[in-house]
């Protein structure tokens, strides 16, 4: 076969000898699915009407603007009956949860935390106080927060199908996140903030 290295090769008739000879002859791959398979069947999930559960994850350092942005994002999402799934942190997690608090749907909003609400700062528990889905992950509250926010964002990349992400290009957690997502086959959606 072309291309492929095998010592085996597979000659293709000419015109003449398919004319002369028959179809028998012509050669007929085959057929096997490509890796262009992914790529349809997210853009099937990204058409699919009706709801889908989706993670957000994002850089707690970003501007006022940016925070604006996710809001309404996440706003509309919820009204359209998404299930949003997102951590506690400041920046964009703390955007999503106001975004989706607005829409006035609190059963389609789940916070899951790195480790206890105890170990959250001050502003983020005030903002988590009104949220009715929050998962506390006290057993993690010995570890070092990046290491307890890597197994907490892939607690919530295995409940949802689809991610969203704000990171900057040296984000090496979140760009390990969304690597991971793609590894579980989940449609990822990477926003760069540089």
């Amino acid at each position: 076969m072309f291309g492929s290295g095998d010592e085996v090769s597979t000659k293709i008739p000419t015109q003449a000898q398919s004319l002369v000879e028959g179809s028998n002859s012509v050669l007929v791959s085959e057929y096997k699915p490509s890796a262009d398979v992914d790529y349809l069947q997210e853009l099937l999930a990204i058409q699919q009407q009706g709801p889908r559960t989706i993670g957000f994850f994002g850089t707690r350092n970003m501007g006022f603007m940016h925070q604006e942005l996710i809001e309404i994002l996440s706003y509309a999402l919820v009204i359209t009956k998404n299930h949003l799934f997102t951590s506690g942190a400041s920046g964009t997690n703390a955007a999503v949860i106001r975004g989706a608090l607005r829409a006035e749907k609190p059963e389609l909003l789940t916070v899951i935390l790195p480790q206890s609400l105890k170990k959250q700062p001050p502003e983020s528990q005030e903002l988590l106080s009104k949220v009715k889905n929050v998962v506390e992950k006290p057993y993690n509250d010995h570890l070092p927060l990046i290491e307890a926010s890597r197994l907490c964002n892939m607690d919530i990349i295995s409940q949802v199908q689809q991610v969203i992400c704000f990171a900057f290009h040296d984000s090496r957690l979140l760009m390990e996140t969304c690597q991971e997502a793609k590894n579980m086959r989940k449609i990822v959606t990477l926003f760069y903030l540089d």
